[in-house]
């Protein structure tokens, strides 16, 4: 192999796949990160067995070739380089990278490039086309309620629903769940559920950063698996088995409480309190006051035997009963960081049942938040 690529292009491609190379693999390839061309470009690969990432960068290329090289040292090497052309040579015999830069010259020792697990190629033309910008922010609204406890992978997916025109990605951590439908530009021939993977969904989030590209999803049948293509990336990921429990049974269909609010003095609101209430049990008081002749009031509050009090005020439009009710304060302000829009409206039962947070003005997003006990 023989490549000429700019250090720029080379150190924004290592960015994007290093954050699939495995951390604690017995098989030392997997620390490494696979750099070979491929059709006059050159591309970067980088994977734990369970996610995959590969990208391809402009690249003068002399000489067909690959090897894998260790990622750390080659991404802080490249980091470390002046903005100019970085050549690569390869010598097969010795399985040796040699890299110059300006006046810097290296040679990093990397294992064949045969031992690296082959990447699956997707069939394109039988993939569903997503938009870019619609995609990401439905993964960035429904992601982080995913769970972190490995002991229920189920609850560390996030569900991927497509049915005719229609999207619908869904998670839950068993406290909340955030759901986020979207329409499709072509309709799918056959229904398909799938799980994949919340961390795999944040990271085709992150690399995802052309607005006007889009997303083809294809499913390799048989290999459980799912494979995201864009047009200068690829991120693939094993799907997670099991059952999604059937989340539409607990999304309330009705309320006695309707509490409209803006968005960015709600958010605020959360961060003052959350100072408190980090110190103690992370739970907040929502005192609902519904007002007849106008506005009503939110009073916010939190409180810690070790710190102190905090309450804040906000104005609301309140239809229906009063009613004081509990929270995490970092699930609400979680979530009222992922919705846009100026206004939200909160809609509740009674302090013991699940309330729901949606965006006014915008259809689709609906996250259903459990309260806390009162005490």
């Amino acid at each position: 192999m023989k490549a000429s690529v700019s250090q720029q292009e080379l150190a924004h491609g290592l960015g994007i796949v290093s954050r699939a190379v495995s951390q604690r693999s017995t098989l030392q390839v997997l620390s490494n990160i696979l750099i070979a061309t491929d059709e006059g470009r050159l591309r970067l690969s980088a994977t734990n067995l369970e996610l995959g990432i590969s990208c391809w960068i402009n690249a003068v290329i002399e000489e067909d070739g690959a090897i894998t090289v260790p990622a750390r040292t080659f991404s802080d090497l490249i980091g470390a380089l002046p903005n100019d052309r970085v050549e690569l040579m390869l010598n097969e015999r010795t399985q040796t990278l040699n890299i110059k830069c300006g006046s810097n010259v290296t040679d990093i020792k990397g294992i064949d490039a045969q031992e690296y697990p082959p990447m699956p190629i997707p069939k394109l033309s039988e993939g569903v086309e997503l938009n870019v910008v619609t995609f990401k922010e439905m993964i960035q609204q429904v992601a982080f309620a995913a769970s972190a406890d490995e002991a229920r992978p189920v609850l560390q997916g996030v569900l991927t629903q497509l049915e005719g025109n229609k999207i619908t990605l869904a998670a839950t951590d068993g406290f909340r769940i955030s759901v986020r439908s979207d329409s499709l530009s072509a309709p799918v021939e056959k229904p398909i559920s799938i799980i994949v993977p919340a961390r795999a969904m944040t990271e085709l989030a992150r690399i995802a950063t052309d607005g006007n590209e889009t997303i083809t999803m294809n499913i390799p049948s048989g290999r459980g698996q799912v494979i995201f293509h864009l047009k200068d990336a690829e991120l693939v990921s094993q799907l997670i088995e099991g059952n999604f429990p059937p989340y539409e049974a607990i999304v309330p269909r009705s309320f006695k409480t309707h509490t409209i609010i803006s968005t960015p003095a709600f958010a605020k609101a959360c961060r003052q309190s959350e100072i408190i209430a980090r110190e103690g049990n992370n739970i907040i008081r929502l005192h609902l006051q519904p007002h007849p002749d106008g506005p009503g009031v939110v009073e916010i509050s939190s409180q810690t035997e070790e710190t102190g009090t905090s309450e804040v005020q906000l104005d609301a439009n309140i239809e229906g009963d009063g009613l004081l009710i509990a929270f995490n304060v970092s699930y609400l302000r979680e979530v009222l960081d992922v919705i846009k829009t100026p206004n939200v409206i909160l809609e509740t039962n009674a302090n013991n049942t699940p309330a729901t947070i949606k965006p006014i003005g915008e259809e689709g997003f609906t996250h259903v938040i459990m309260p806390m006990h009162l005490g």
